[in-house]
């Protein structure tokens, strides 16, 4: 005896409208999504650029101390200062450096009771206007004159709030008095006044007559004398040099302190 086979057939499929709303809402959904996807990527990688290209700048800006002098004031050969009255700090940079302006450079220099912060000459960004006297078309040495003798109303003693370079090194002629840009093989050579009270009579500073008309820098560099210099570069980790000064400076102009 067979069986019979029933064999049901559903040719009833789900279509309308309420559907196609559901299929096109889906689509919309998933663009949205994936657009809010894309825009935050491309906001991350840019982030991600930005802090992997200042992470580099900071950690390769490296200003290097090669050494520091210091110079007496002199009226002759045998009347020397009894202090030092001027600084020479040779600077270089690091391997693998990034280019350095000391135009945005910031030394702070302390003998233990005072401390001086000093910009570069031509910088008028802090204080409205760059060091009385400075110019870029000039020499070093015209500069450095106007460093030991200058003041003006607003901030005051440039020997107090400036300092001044020449450059020794300079194999690409990047640097100038109007643009001193570093770059890695130069070196130059920084200036700090560290002309004190009892220095104030003398004629001649490192080979600048001055003829007594000095500033005061508010700083006191005699015999046993706790220093340190800290150089603050626009980016990259700061620089410091901290020595004692030696116990007797002798009949020497010129005293090695550092390193």
């Amino acid at each position: 005896m067979s069986i019979p086979k029933i064999f049901s057939k559903d040719d009833v499929a789900q279509v309308g409208i309420g559907t196609l709303i559901i299929f096109i809402a889906m689509v919309l959904i998933a663009a949205v999504a994936a657009s809010v996807l894309i825009q935050t990527s491309g906001t991350l990688q840019q982030q991600a650029q930005s802090t992997g290209k200042q992470a580099t700048q900071e950690v390769s800006s490296n200003l290097v101390i090669k050494s520091i002098e210091g110079v007496r004031a002199k009226n002759d050969s045998t009347t020397l200062a009894s202090n030092v009255s001027l600084l020479k700090i040779k600077v270089g940079l690091n391997v693998g450096s990034s280019a350095v302006d000391l135009n945005q450079l910031v030394i702070s220099i302390t003998d233990g009771v005072n401390t001086n912060d000093l910009l570069y000459g031509s910088n008028d960004k802090t204080y409205g206007s760059s060091m009385n006297g400075f110019s870029s078309s000039a020499s070093y040495d015209t500069n450095l004159a106007y460093l030991l003798n200058g003041t003006q109303s607003d901030p005051g003693v440039n020997a107090r709030y400036f300092f001044t370079v020449q450059k020794i090194r300079d194999e690409d002629v990047s640097f100038s008095q109007e643009d001193p840009i570093m770059n890695t093989g130069d070196l130059v050579t920084i200036y700090v006044s560290a002309v004190s009270g009892g220095d104030l009579s003398y004629t001649t500073i490192d080979g600048i007559t001055t003829s007594g008309a000095q500033k005061d820098s508010n700083l006191d560099i005699g015999t046993r004398t706790s220093m340190s210099i800290v150089l603050t570069p626009e980016a990259g980790a700061t620089t410091t040099a901290e020595f004692v000064t030696p116990s007797s400076f002798g009949t020497r102009e010129t005293i090695a302190l550092y390193p």
